[in-house]
């Protein structure tokens, strides 16, 4: 089963691909915390990266790819368990990508859980995650242009997988426990 999770900055999707890991014994895939790595570490990979990420810019679609195949290929047997994808795709070709990406070898995107929550509460989860966790991308200002960059470009993907039938959308509001119920309402159909 290969999932992606969707939504807007600070909806919550890596807490959510946590409990999903836990409770599916998935393989996660984070780009953000991917990417986090590379810039921490001083990559070449990182160093461009950065010159997107701390603009609140996404990844070029080609960049994204490379490192996503990269890390696939790298771990023999991550798609025999299955993944979920966290923070990608971003866009529409990042999506046709992941689909011929999966498609060379031999499988496809399951499903797609759409965590939606109101754009306020958004706001003030990042600014309280950037205040916890000292996330250099957690200003107001990047903030405000993340959720400007994600209703032109990121958006469009749930139309893009609704029109494919792989959309489930689930509230994000409320405590972690009851959105992860309704995570499993649909990925429980799945299986």
């Amino acid at each position: 089963m290969n999932i992606v999770i969707f939504g807007a900055p600070g909806s919550g999707k890596g807490t959510q691909s946590q409990k999903i890991i836990e409770h599916y014994g998935l393989n996660h895939i984070s780009t953000g915390q991917l990417l986090r790595r590379h810039i921490k570490e001083g990559t070449e990979l990182g160093k461009i990266a950065d010159s997107f990420i701390s603009n609140g810019n996404l990844i070029p679609d080609s960049l994204m790819i490379e490192v996503l195949e990269h890390h696939i290929d790298s771990h023999p047997g991550m798609l025999d368990k299955g993944i979920i994808f966290d923070g990608f795709p971003r866009t529409i070709p990042q999506a046709e990508e992941l689909k011929v990406l999966l498609a060379k070898r031999g499988t496809e995107v399951h499903g797609v859980i759409g965590l939606e929550v109101p754009e306020e509460e958004l706001i003030s989860r990042m600014i309280e995650r950037g205040k916890r966790e000292g996330r250099a991308d957690d200003t107001p200002e990047t903030i405000a242009n993340r959720l400007k960059v994600y209703d032109s470009q990121t958006a469009p993907l749930q139309q893009y997988y609704t029109d494919r039938q792989l959309y489930m959308p689930v509230n994000g509001n409320g405590d972690v426990d009851s959105i992860f119920a309704g995570i499993k309402v649909h990925l429980d159909k799945l299986k």
